[in-house]
């Protein structure tokens, strides 16, 4: 499939055929990435999506918990004082 650039303002634009959009899953916020020569657009994924997967993950590798966060205390006291 071709596109062509098309003028909004001082800026450029690309047109996407809804069956192009709903196909990707596109919403309305995107993310867009440059890599190399390409340019990358996909769905903002939700704020906080899969955390429970990662707390789950955490949990399992026996990295959650928090216990050693008291040790730092105190660690940067007067720092830039």
């Amino acid at each position: 499939m071709q596109a062509n650039l098309i003028d909004i303002g001082n800026s450029k634009g690309v047109r996407l055929p809804k069956a192009v959009i709903e196909q990707a899953g596109l919403s309305d916020k995107l993310d867009i990435e440059v890599s190399g020569d390409a340019v990358i657009i996909r769905s903002t994924g939700r704020p906080r999506e899969n955390w429970d997967l990662a707390a789950a993950a955490c949990h399992e590798a026996g990295e959650d918990q928090l216990g050693d966060w008291d040790a730092a205390t105190g660690d940067f006291d007067g720092a830039w004082s």
